[in-house]
């Protein structure tokens, strides 16, 4: 996307329907506005927007590569900006992928190789959500366009200083050339920014890859990541690093989990407290907040205050688990995949049931909830890291009873979020506290309120049928049944329709869900298979969470095809490779992984376990992981080592992939070993991050991540791994100890 824009005015948008938009991103004094996406400055330093929040992925050092090297650009010159929302930054795949939350009842006009109304939603919504992997998909075509004008920009500025033909300059390593003449950017960034941009962009003929096999040994990172100083050095500024003239620190208290209202509190109890504390009521007497001079202050306050809250329906896990098994059992299904007549082919007598559960997980996110607001002028002021930062805006304004344009937020990087900042009720609270005292406030969740307001994990619970030839162990039939709420629907009615998480639930409870069940369908070659979901209320509001379905539903299917293979005395791997014909990227992966790990079969209590997934259908990625693993005589799991061999498509950033399978890989690791807490009257049991039970640094696995070229688009690194460890460890267990787990976290209960 480029345009001839020079200090304001509006930009034509490649590459989408023709429309124009504000720019987004001013140019400074010395800076050149090549549209949307690129500012040139006259020291050469190139500027890259970036519409997607940076919550640890590297999204900012990843989009900005892509730009660099359509337009020749010197990596050290290189620099991210932060972008506000805006219809020129639309995410359309993922408007297309979750067209059944914003167009229900005609979402299949939304999808599809020219999703033109998912284009039109995304672009007048301001959709730059940033989820489900698709930066890359959305971006990487737009920013290699806009990248491709600015180029032709500066040769044809070159070329007209110097009397040749466009054609004949060369744009590399920040500088044009022709012959023996050469110039920088920076040299001819205002003649450039001055011409027309080119209708027709043409791209490099070879996109962006770095090959998954790697570079040569020894050979220096041509993009190391951008972020990275800054966070190491400590100059990087999240939300809770804000710091505004008169400001001051709220700490905030939620009631239980339920239909909750403030019941009361006694001010005096915080009479002559130190920080000038004042108390704000939340609308509906949803929340009580305390402010004062600095955050303990406030906090100090709360714990002191002790508000009360009367709960209708707390939520009891006694009471979850109960709905969830009663659902699961007998409850009515929905059937959202069928292949053939399973039915029909497991008849009465299966050769194999078995029954999976999951626990709520939550999130565990380094840096809690935290925004800093400011009301002005009629304007509030946002320094929020947000996922949705659209969505947040229009929540905070409909609170304030203001405009979405008198909103105005300043993205800032989030201390990991694992999908947990998709949520926006602390950027309302913030700017409702803000307006209540007249000052600038920061809002920062302690780590209790976190625990007990995040929307968590759903729970889960899963029956799974099978019928297998004799002899050879051939599957004949499968059946999948999972009892879940129905998350999506409940997600699409908080972030489309801004209803509460108390409201969203109840409105969707009974609702069939294929996001609920997404990745419930195996990916191996079965005749007959149908996947069903049971929708269940279960009261306890939940959320999204990296890896999404996947991380339970693979844990379900890669358990299930272990055992499958065990009954028919058959080894893993050679068992899943028999029906991957469909699929030979995946059984490529199984194929070098077994050779990475030195695979032995699982056999005689070696603690080798395997399992494998994709995530994406066909143009998405693949993982296979090898597991060694032992039960803690002391308590507990210990992971020994893990292997992984992945193909997610053209590799842009090697560094990067492997940080976020590796990544991937640990926090699957958290989720199974721990990660969950349980409910009584409402509260969650865990209150601390301590209290999780993540594993820690000296507990660490040696983990070893092989990245297989691959010709195939680019897929998202980040949630293979999340998906893929469970059932590994699971499996490996099962090789050392002759027991199957069949619950997340593993070793809450066995068979």
């Amino acid at each position: 996307m480029a345009g001839a824009a020079v200090g304001g005015g509006l930009i034509v948008a490649y590459a989408l329907m023709p429309r124009t938009f504000p720019l987004p991103l001013e140019p400074r004094e010395g800076e050149w506005a090549f549209g949307a996406w690129l500012k040139i400055g006259k020291d050469g330093m190139v500027s890259v927007a970036v519409p997607q929040l940076e919550m640890g992925q590297g999204v900012t050092s990843l989009l900005p590569q892509i730009a660099a090297m359509e337009l020749g650009a010197d990596w050290r010159q290189v620099a991210v900006e932060p972008a506000p929302p805006s219809g020129a930054y639309a995410n359309v795949p993922l408007a297309a992928k979750w067209a059944e939350l914003w167009m229900p009842a005609f979402a299949s006009l939304a999808q599809g190789d020219d999703p033109a109304i998912a284009r039109s939603f995304a672009e007048r919504g301001k959709f730059t959500i940033t989820a489900e992997g698709t930066s890359v998909a959305a971006y990487e075509e737009p920013l290699r366009l806009a990248a491709a004008a600015a180029r032709e920009m500066l040769a044809e500025a070159a070329a007209d200083r110097w009397g040749v033909s466009a054609d004949e300059v060369k744009i590399e390593g920040g500088f044009a050339s022709h012959g023996k003449q050469r110039l920088g950017f920076g040299q001819l960034a205002e003649d450039a920014a001055a011409l027309s941009p080119p209708s027709s962009p043409t791209i490099r003929s070879e996109p962006p890859n770095e090959r998954g096999a790697g570079r040569a040994l020894g050979e220096a990172n041509r993009f190391p990541r951008l972020d990275v100083p800054s966070k190491v050095t400590g100059m990087a500024n999240f939300a809770g690093d804000v710091r505004l003239p008169d400001m001051v620190f709220a700490a905030i208290a939620q009631g239980p989990v339920g239909e909750t209202r403030l019941a009361g509190y006694d001010t005096k109890r915080i009479e002559g407290l130190p920080g000038d504390v004042r108390l704000v009521k939340g609308p509906d007497d949803g929340w009580l907040a305390a402010v004062a001079t600095n955050w303990w202050a406030a906090n100090h306050a709360l714990e002191v205050l002790s508000p009360r809250f009367g709960t209708r329906n707390a939520v009891e896990s006694e009471t979850l688990f109960t709905a969830l098994d009663k659902a699961v059992r007998k409850g009515v299904t929905e059937r959202i995949f069928t292949e053939g007549n399973p039915d029909d082919a497991i008849g009465a007598k299966p050769s194999l049931v078995a029954r999976y559960d999951v626990s709520p997980a939550l999130h565990g996110t380094l840096e809690t909830a935290s925004c800093t607001a400011r009301l002005q002028g009629g304007r509030c002021e946002l320094w929020l890291a947000a996922q949705a930062p659209q969505a947040a805006r229009e929540a905070v304004a409909k609170a304030l009873g203001i405009k979405p344009l008198d909103v105005i937020v300043y993205p800032v990087p989030a201390g990991g979020s694992f999908d947990a900042r998709l949520d926006h009720r602390h950027a309302v609270q913030a700017a409702l506290i803000a307006k209540e005292v007249g000052k600038p406030v920061q809002l920062t969740w302690s780590r209790w309120q976190e625990h007990l307001a995040t929307l968590p994990r759903t729970p889960a619970a899963a029956v799974l049928w099978a019928k297998i030839a004799e002899p050879g162990g051939q599957i004949t039939g499968w059946k999948t049944r999972i009892a879940a709420p129905s998350i999506g629907k409940a997600f699409g009615r908080r972030l489309f329709e801004g209803e509460s998480p108390q409201a969203a639930m109840r409105e969707s409870d009974g609702a069939a869900d294929a996001m609920a069940v997404e990745g419930g369908v195996p990916p191996y070659a079965l005749a007959n298979f149908s996947l069903d979901h049971v929708p269940v209320a279960t009261g306890l509001p939940a959320g999204r969470m990296r890896g999404q379905a996947h991380g339970y539903t693979a844990f379900f299917t890669e358990c299930f095809i272990d055992e499958l293979a065990h009954a028919a005395k058959r080894e893993a791997l050679s068992y899943r490779m028999e029906m991957l014909g469909g699929d030979p990227r995946l059984a490529a992966c199984l194929l070098r992984v077994s050779s990475l790990a030195n695979w032995n079969g699982g056999h005689d209590a070696s603690g080798q376990g395997l399992a494998c997934y994709r995530i994406g259908g066909d143009e998405g990625g693949r993982i296979a992981v090898i597991v060694t693993a032992r039960r803690n005589p002391e308590g507990g799991v210990l992971v020994d080592k893990i292997s992984a061999a992945v193909d997610i498509g053209r590799v842009i950033n090697r560094d990067i992939a492997l940080q976020q399978v590796e990544g991937g890989l640990v926090y699957g690791l958290g989720l199974t070993i721990g990660s969950s807490t349980a409910y009584a009257e409402g509260l969650p049991l865990v209150g601390r991050l301590s209290g999780l039970g993540l594993p820690l640094l000296g507990q660490m696995p040696t983990i070893e991540v092989d990245l297989l070229d691959s010709t195939a688009p680019p897929a998202d690194p980040g949630e293979l791994g999340v998906a893929a460890i469970a059932p590994a460890i699971a499996n490996a267990l099962f090789s050392a100890t002759g027991y199957r787990f069949r619950r997340l976290p593993l070793l809450e209960e066995a068979e």
